[in-house]
């Protein structure tokens, strides 16, 4: 009885095959062996990367079309566009003076990068050390301002607390005696703590009265550039045996360390470090999310519960310690005594340097570099192609111009309009309508 019930009834399943149908015979592969009779063949190997193949074609036709479409839309091509047309402005004002354009440009590329014309490698290699090296404080000083851009302060005063870390460190480094590390350490460490407390005051100025940071910044650009001159009258600040308003030049203990022959030390190492601080700061941090969200609407932060007054205080101060190690880094790995000048133009090249790349560390970096080029090359050009350093600021002045006026290179190239789609963006959905 048992056995009935557990077989298979015969007409009932060929009833069902029958109303299904026969089943589809497989065709095989060319090339498959032969398999048994009535057996399904089997599938071989497909060739190598041939399952692949399509997949990675797909991707890289995709990726093609994002960089496509973002590339003409991006900031980093108004940027380059913007170095072509100064350049080409250059050449213009230089025919205009009766100046060779070839030799003017050659001598910038041999005083910036690389010259062709030296003895030996070495020599050949300086012009970049010497970029670089230029670029060092810029780039220190270009990320402190730029801090205070991404949360909406105007931090003007860039130049005072440059000099205030210089005037630190050059005071550190001549009136002690210290080992090596000890003592350069606690020159920058004191850069850094009197460019903090400078800029303190204009953050607090701001958060506690409402008093605009513009004109505050301003006024102590002016207060730190008199000091200075009157601490160089001071015995404490006098060079012994000289008439020149010049301090005494610090220890060697407390110099950054170089790389003979190539005028370039450690400062590169510090500029790197504070890239990646200022980074982590504003892209990983709590306390960055603040000053982001602060900066895009002071309003909807206040109403999310953030403190706008502790926010602009804390800013001003990270912005004016890294002004002030720049000015640290002057005069410890460059100048290595204290002048009334020092500091030349660098805390108004700084905001230029941070505008130009738009308050992002990446872009700050590279905006140094590229200031760092332009006065290693404007020297070389001034020496050997007789053409004036001013024609340096005149490329400088056309850059920051069209960096600020992005839709002028856009009408003049006639590129596209960014609609907000970044290439990482766009990979991203590509990816995900694939994998749908």
């Amino acid at each position: 009885m048992s056995e009935k019930t557990s077989s298979p009834q015969p007409g009932r399943q060929a009833s069902r095959e029958g109303a299904r149908g026969p089943a589809p015979a497989e065709t095989p592969a060319p090339g498959d062996p032969p398999g048994p009779a009535g057996a399904p063949p089997q599938a071989g190997p497909s060739p190598e990367g041939g399952s692949h193949a399509p997949k990675t074609g797909r991707a890289a036709s995709r990726a093609l079309r994002a960089i496509a479409h973002a590339f003409p839309r991006s900031n980093a091509l108004v940027f380059l566009l913007a170095i072509f047309v100064s350049l080409l402005v250059g050449a213009v004002l230089m025919a205009i003076a009766g100046v060779s354009v070839v030799d003017g440009y050659s001598a910038m590329i041999r005083g910036a990068f690389y010259d062709w014309k030296a003895s030996n490698p070495t020599r050949q290699i300086l012009p970049l050390t010497m970029s670089v090296f230029s670029a060092v404080p810029l780039v220190i000083a270009g990320l402190g301002l730029a801090f205070g851009f991404r949360a909406g302060l105007f931090n003007i005063g860039g130049k005072g607390q440059v000099v205030m870390g210089g005037i630190a460190a050059a005071w550190v480094g001549f009136s002690y005696d210290l080992p090596a590390p000890v003592h350069l350490l606690a020159c920058l460490a004191a850069s850094v703590a009197a460019g903090g407390l400078y800029g303190f005051i204009a953050g607090y100025l701001k958060a506690a009265t409402g008093a605009n940071e513009v004109i505050v910044t301003i006024m102590l650009n002016s207060i730190a550039g008199l000091l200075v001159a009157q601490l160089l009258r001071y015995d404490a600040f006098q060079r012994p045996g000289s008439n020149e308003p010049i301090s005494p030049e610090i220890s060697r203990n407390a110099q950054l360390p170089g790389m003979s022959p190539y005028k370039i030390d450690a400062g590169v190492v510090i500029a790197l470090l504070a890239a990646v601080f200022v980074w982590w700061y504003l892209e990983r941090s709590t306390w960055g999310f603040e000053l982001r969200a602060v900066g895009a609407n002071p309003n909807a932060a206040r109403t999310a519960g953030m403190s706008i007054g502790k926010v602009t205080a804390l800013t001003m101060t990270l912005s004016g310690a890294l002004c002030g190690l720049a000015g640290g880094v002057t005069i410890t790995g460059d100048i290595k005594y204290l002048t009334a000048n020092f500091d030349g133009t660098l805390g108004f090249d700084a905001i230029t340097v941070a505008l130009l790349g738009r308050n992002r560390p990446l872009g700050t970096v590279m905006a140094g570099l590229l200031f760092g080029a332009f006065r290693a090359g404007g020297r070389k050009m001034e020496i050997t192609a007789q053409v004036p350093i001013d024609m340096v600021l005149i490329l400088q002045a056309v850059i920051v111009l069209l960096i600020a006026a992005p839709a002028l290179v856009r009408w003049l190239f006639r590129l596209p309009q960014p609609d907000g789609a970044g290439l990482r963006g766009l990979l991203s959905r590509d990816v995900k309508e694939a994998a749908a």
